[in-house]
């Protein structure tokens, strides 16, 4: 009988002893947006962009696709590796009585393309900008000693490059909704990303595939997050 391994070796401990760190939380994340110049005035960006990192309540670690030529042959059919599309990127964001978040995204999306004459920004450079969300860990903490740690880690870090919103979702309202705190979605269109590993010793990121050249590949991607 064939085997591949035994009893004594597939315990609940061996189990533990695989899943490092005790496994990533998906609650544990932060995300870095990026508006245009001409979308936000400077003087409240860096409130606008603080605010995204705490009120942004779910987005995902972006995926891709290969896409399949089948070539077809005497009745079966060969499957040949054909072009990488990259999926939307979606975030939901929890809406606050400013409605500064909203207001951007809107503001943003209309100098895409106008609401009241169909105009609006042409050049890709202009409208388009890079996005970055960050898988955070756990502190490390001593059992029974307080944490002294200053910043937050990250184990892994995407780059998303060439994002503009295609969407932002309407919010429901009704008499019946009660003890709830408004939210909506925005998705962006990728034009592609890429992920960064992180050196414990170092602090440091690396591009995953070293063999790519990506412009600024390592820009607005930290080693870890200041504690505010």
């Amino acid at each position: 009988m064939a085997s591949i391994g035994n009893f004594q070796d597939r315990t609940i401990y061996d189990f533990k002893s695989r899943l490092t760190g005790g496994g990533a939380r998906s609650n544990l994340f932060e995300c870095e947006i990026n508006f245009p110049e001409e979308v936000i005035e400077s003087e409240g960006k860096a409130e606008l962009l603080l605010d995204l990192r705490f009120l942004i309540k779910a987005a995902q670690l972006p995926g891709s696709m290969t896409n399949t030529i089948p070539v077809p042959f005497r009745g079966r059919t060969l499957k040949i590796a054909g072009d990488r599309t990259f999926d939307p990127w979606t975030i939901t964001v929890l809406n606050d009585t400013s409605f500064r978040i909203r207001d951007a995204f809107e503001k943003w999306s209309n100098y895409i393309n106008r609401h009241d004459d169909n105009s609006g920004a042409i050049t890709p450079a202009v409208y388009q900008r890079d996005m970055v969300v960050h898988q955070l860990s756990r502190g490390v903490v001593e059992q029974g000693a307080p944490s002294t740690s200053s910043s937050i880690p990250i184990l892994k870090s995407y780059k998303l490059y060439g994002c503009y919103p295609s969407s932002i979702d309407p919010i429901p309202l009704s008499y019946d909704t009660t003890d709830t705190i408004e939210e909506f979605n925005v998705t962006f269109e990728v034009q592609w990303w890429e992920p960064f590993k992180y050196d414990g010793t170092t602090n440091s990121a690396t591009p995953l595939f070293t063999d790519n050249t990506s412009p600024s590949a390592v820009t607005g991607v930290p080693g870890s997050i200041p504690l505010r």
